[in-house]
Order: C-alpha cells, then structure tokens, then sequence
C-alpha cells in the first residue's frame, strides 16, 4: 500500500475529528438526531442512486455481496461455537461477541473509505456490499440481541422502513435496464453524495463525543475486536481465494469486512438492554485499532491484489 492511500486513509478520519470537536464546542446545540435524519432519509439514499448507477450491472458486482455474505455467514458459525463455550453463564455478552463482531461501518467509513484508496469506480461496489450488510444487521444481528423478544419478521419490516434499500432497488433497475442519466442529473446526484459521505463522518464524531463508559470490558474488547479485524478478513480471504477472485474488487471486499463497529450497534444495543455501554467502548476501540491493523497487516493484500 502506497503512502498516498495511508494518507487517504488518515485523512477520513479528520472528519470525524471535526465531528467530535464541534460537539465537544457546542454539545447540546448540536442536535444528533437531526443530522441523522437528514442523512439517513436525504442523502444516503442519494449517494446510494449515485453509486449504483455510475455503472452497468454485472455479474461482478452482483458477485461482492455474494462473497460478502459467504464470509460473514461461515464466520458466524465459527463465532456461534466459540461464544456459547465461552460466555455460557452471560448471554448478553455471548448475542454482543456473536453479533456485533459481524456489523461493520460499511456505510459511513466504508464507503468514504473505498473511495479514498481506490477510487469512484469502488463506489458500486461498497454500495451493493453496504445494503447487504443493512439486510444482515436487521435480521440476523437483531435476532441474536433480541432473541424471542423481536421475531425475524418484524426486523424484516424494519428493514423494509429504510429508504435507502427501496433506492437501492430502483438504483439496480435503473442499471439492468440501461437507462442512461443525464450528464447534468448525475453531477448534482454526485454532488449530494460528496455531502453525504462528510456529514456520515461527522455524525460517527458526534456520536463517539456523546459515549459515557461506565466500564470498559477488555476481553469482551479483545474477542470482538480480533473477530471483526482479524478472524473476518481472513475467512475472506480463504472465501477469495477459494473463487480465485485475487483483483482489486476483491480487495475492496476485505476492506468492507474489516472496517470497525458502526455507531448503529450502540443502538441496537441500548434498545434490547445488552450492555450499551460495553459496546460503545468496543466501537472506539476497533475504530482506534482499526488503522495501524489494515495498514501493517492487511496492506500487503491490497497490493497484491493489484490496486
């Protein structure tokens, strides 16, 4: 990995520093929950239409998410094992380490993420992987954190209630049928995706200044943090290798796996009362181990997969 992608890579993070400075400046003033919205309902789904519009449909980006979940199913079962030996008499910290070592930031740091290393033409690609990872935090990891108290159906209509997944699929069709936009349309559709990219890391600065601790766990830390960083690149690694698929696609692959816990997890966690505050100090954590793990240990993939 060159240093102008580690310096793209730093770079991002300032502007979650930006968020944190200035909640840190002007705290309450600064409404959380607005920016939020703007950016859940607004410009998310415009970066999405953006994204998954730059190009035509084919095979190989319908093929990312594939490989995504493939990854992030069999490191389920592995997790699933360890977790119930390891945490048989807290379940609450066994739904945390099975669940939340599996939800990634794909949206507000993977995106910017992979644009920053290896381009727009990536833009597609986090996009389609981003909307398979909205499906598996709403099913699967709502199921585990919820247990009998929130059935599969239900979480299926919270996904159902995001706009981004309808944007998605009209996106999709959109790109299947060819239909060519406007050069002008497309340079606004740009435009509020740049926007949404900087507001979405802002608000993960926001959010990381509102975090208490009242107690860091660091073996649940440790456990979630080399699952999500570590174990889950590597089983893509193995899943890659497996399908041959050594390009730089399959690079920006690993890079979704491997981005740290999303802000989303600590209200996940807050809403099925499983330790909030353990999983907040888990999202700063991976998000802090984050950066020297991909560049010392995971650079050497990212070249050899010919970015």
């Amino acid at each position: 990995m060159n240093i102008d992608a580690i310096v793209s890579l730093v770079s991002i993070y300032l502007f979650i520093g930006f968020g944190f400075l200035i909640k840190s400046r002007f705290k309450e003033k600064i409404d959380n929950k607005t920016l939020t919205l703007i950016s859940v309902y607004i410009l998310q789904p415009i970066l999405t239409f953006w994204g998954l519009t730059l190009r035509p449909l084919d095979s190989s980006l319908l093929f990312a998410p594939f490989i995504h979940l493939i990854a992030i199913g069999t490191t389920l079962f592995l997790l699933l094992l360890f977790g119930s030996w390891v945490y048989k008499s807290d379940k609450k910290k066994e739904a945390i380490f099975v669940s939340m070592s599996l939800i990634g930031n794909t949206g507000n740091l993977g995106i910017p993420i992979g644009i920053a290393i290896f381009g727009v033409e990536s833009v597609p690609y986090t996009s389609i992987i981003n909307i398979a990872n909205l499906f598996f935090v709403y099913t699967v990891g709502v199921y585990f954190l919820a247990k009998t108290e929130y059935s599969l159906k239900d979480s299926l209509k919270s996904v159902l209630a995001i706009p981004t997944i309808w944007v998605a699929m009209f996106a999709i069709g959109f790109s299947f049928l060819e239909i060519q936009i406007p050069e002008t349309i497309q340079n606004s559709l740009e435009m509020g995706a740049h926007a949404s990219i900087v507001i979405q890391l802002m608000i993960f600065g926001l959010f990381i200044k509102d975090i208490k601790f009242s107690e860091i766990d660091w073996k649940l830390n440790i456990y979630v943090s080399s699952s999500k960083l570590l174990l889950l690149p590597l089983v893509g690694l193995i899943v890659i290798s497996y399908f041959n698929y050594f390009n730089w696609i399959g690079a920006v692959i690993i890079l979704e796996l491997m981005v740290p816990l999303a802000v989303n997890n600590v209200n996940m966690a807050a809403l099925y009362n499983t330790y909030p505050e353990k999983v907040a100090s888990i999202i700063v954590i991976s998000s802090l181990l984050f950066i020297p793990i991909f560049i010392l240990f995971l650079g050497y993939v990212f070249d050899s997969f010919g970015n």
